[in-house]
């Protein structure tokens, strides 16, 4: 068992160790076997931001790792063929504008004449016909500049759901279809994924409580792992693949590592009886740990083998692998009431 692992168990534990000014009373108590395990950082969902039309990629204002929005602009496609609709588009507006314009002052000049006593009704019914389809030819040419200029903003790739950047799969001046997939965006929440030996399926419940050691497995000053977070079993998959059990870590500021990597991950596949005493409480002479074990009227010099020192809130501890039994007295020095 690892230091990170008997430390967690204490956290329940510590309590259960009595201890009088001068003297501390060996008990032995229940510790969960802690199991060191890696877990890996996924995303629960992981979609693709896609392009809405064909063309080369004109700008890509992202990059592997930035935090977007949904629906924040993350590429421009562009095709120059929508330059050249627009142009004509514009073209033909302006055309039928001159027509309007000229079945306009027709149908005035009919109308005139029609008051006048000059003109026919069959002629001003003839120049108002003629107003009317370029009116609607106009609102035609119009909507479909309209159907130009809307293609031509799809070329704007949007990202599909808020979270991080994983991958940018084009570059500057790539040439992209309709539906080819621009960048990959991690969505939700982080969790890890643990893969565990089959032997251990049936010690893995949901809800257990696991420890976490912080990114890079950095060690602290004095040497022990890095201090650890809390995480919770919230899934454990009823299907046993290529030997091992699969099942999902929630924690609490896990948003900052990267998606796939890698981080220690302490899970209890048991439990065991154990003892642990004060630290100052041993004494190592050439090489060799011993205790004061009072017996009786008077005291004796006991060796034992030790374990994992921890730090407990009563204090650091050490555990001892041998040479004391529940009920034994020990004698420690400066032991705090």
């Amino acid at each position: 068992m690892k230091i990170g692992s008997i430390a967690f168990a204490f956290t329940i534990l510590a309590s259960a160790l009595p201890a009088q000014a001068g003297e501390f009373v060996v008990k032995l108590v229940t510790v969960p076997e802690m199991k060191a395990v890696f877990g890996q950082v996924e995303s629960t969902r992981v979609v693709p931001a896609r392009a809405r039309i064909g063309g080369s990629v004109r700008e890509i204002v992202i990059t592997e790792g930035d935090q977007v929005k949904e629906g924040q602009v993350i590429a421009i496609v562009g095709d120059e063929k929508f330059a050249l609709e627009l142009h004509a588009a514009k073209a033909k507006i302006d055309a039928l504008t001159s027509q309007l314009t000229h079945a306009r002052a027709e149908l005035d000049r009919a109308m005139q004449l029609l008051e006048r006593g000059v003109g026919t009704q069959a002629r001003v019914d003839q120049a108002k016909a003629q107003f009317d389809v370029l009116t609607n030819q106009i609102a035609a040419a119009q909507a479909e500049r309209a159907v130009i200029e809307q293609r031509a903003r799809e070329g704007e790739v949007l990202a599909p759901a808020d979270g991080r950047i994983l991958k940018v799969q084009v570059l500057l001046g790539s040439v992209v279809l309709p539906g080819d997939e621009i960048a990959r965006v991690a969505s939700g929440k982080f969790y890890l994924r643990l893969l565990l030996p089959e032997r251990h399926a049936a010690e893995i419940k949901r809800d257990t409580l696991v420890r976490v050691v912080q990114r890079g497995l950095s060690p602290t000053r004095n040497g022990m792992l890095a201090e650890s977070k809390t995480g919770r079993i919230v899934k454990v998959y009823p299907e046993i693949s290529g030997g091992r059990v699969i099942a999902d870590v929630e924690i609490d500021g896990i948003g900052d590592f990267f998606v796939n990597e890698r981080t220690l991950v302490w899970i209890p596949v048991g439990e065991r009886r154990a003892v642990f005493v004060p630290a100052n409480a041993v004494q190592t002479i050439h090489g060799i740990d011993y205790v004061q074990v009072v017996s009786g009227e008077r005291t004796i010099t006991v060796a034992v083998i030790l374990g994992e020192p921890v730090e407990t809130p009563e204090g650091p501890r050490v555990e001892v692998l041998s040479g004391l039994k529940e009920g034994d007295r020990l004698i420690v020095p400066d032991q705090k009431p």
